[in-house]
């Protein structure tokens, strides 16, 4: 079940980094938010991938796993709606995902080697 969660959060992010790039280029330009939703995808993309790594390794750290996900919900997603609607409030909760990231990789590096 991880391993098809990665994947769609790995679909999802190129999807969305290309729908950036072509579809809300002139949303995004207007609003200045470009390099947010540049940000959004490249941590996106790059949190999905350690997720596909995990998937395939072991199950052994499902809880850092989570955190990876509720990551990439919480930061990418709330930076997502940032850029698109120009809503700045939303850039407090971001670092809320940011900080699950930090718990998902801490996680990994107290985790016992399996």
């Amino acid at each position: 079940m991880l391993f098809r969660i990665a994947a769609v959060l790995c679909f999802l992010a190129v999807a969305l980094g290309a729908f950036g790039a072509h579809a809300l280029k002139p949303i995004l330009e207007a609003n200045g938010t470009v390099d947010t939703w540049d940000k959004a995808v490249l941590y996106h993309l790059a949190h999905s991938v350690a997720l596909l790594a995990l998937a395939l390794h072991s199950t052994q750290n499902r809880g850092a796993c989570y955190l990876l996900i509720a990551g990439v919900a919480i930061f990418s997603g709330s930076l997502y709606l940032l850029a698109f609607t120009n809503a700045r409030w939303l850039g407090g909760i971001t670092p809320i995902g940011g900080v699950c990231f930090l718990a998902g990789w801490a996680w990994l590096l107290i985790a016992p080697p399996r």
